[in-house]
């Protein structure tokens, strides 16, 4: 030990790396890398929370139908189901107010964030197909579930709209 001491210049045994270890290294460089990278440049849609939702296409005169639809009585509740969990219940009823029968509809939730920006946004049928149509003047009550509202949801009520419907099909 003492000659260790003396002679600082010499150590005693000489270390070896092992040959793996550039490989790990640049392994390790490259991960990091590609986590940055994917960081910055990944999907620019939105925030995870969006739900992708398909979409369908409508004829014109379905799209311009849209506008014949009205949302009513808006109510939010909150429940547990069954593996309680605490679930956001939206209620209300839509309205036909136009001369077509509706076979299919679907409505687009969107739940905005204390900046008013959408932290949640999804689409839900309310009708379907084995259903009665949704006749001229009808009203029909729906209720959508939601199980995981974010928690950046600015606690009013969301933005509801009709998005895709189809006409009922004349025998």
């Amino acid at each position: 030990m003492q000659s260790a001491l003396q002679n600082p210049e010499k150590p005693e045994k000489e270390e070896r790396r092992s040959p793996g270890t550039p490989i790990i290294a640049g392994v390790v460089v490259l991960s990091i890398g590609l986590s940055l990278w994917f960081l910055f440049h990944g999907p620019t849609a939105g925030p995870p929370t969006y739900q992708r939702t398909v979409n369908l296409k409508m004829a014109p005169a379905e799209q311009a139908y849209l506008k014949n639809i009205r949302i009513e009585g808006i109510a939010l509740s909150r429940a547990e189901n069954f593996i309680r969990q605490e679930v956001t219940i939206l209620s209300g009823e839509v309205v036909n107010d136009g001369p077509e029968n509706i076979q299919l509809l679907s409505l687009t939730v969107e739940f905005a964030d204390s900046m008013n920006q959408i932290a949640l946004r999804e689409a839900r049928s309310v009708l379907k197909a084995p259903s009665a149509a949704l006749s001229p003047g009808e009203r029909r009550p729906f209720e959508i579930s939601f199980d995981h509202v974010p928690s950046s949801w600015n606690m009013q009520q969301p933005y509801v709209r009709a998005s895709y419907l189809q006409f009922s099909r004349r025998k």
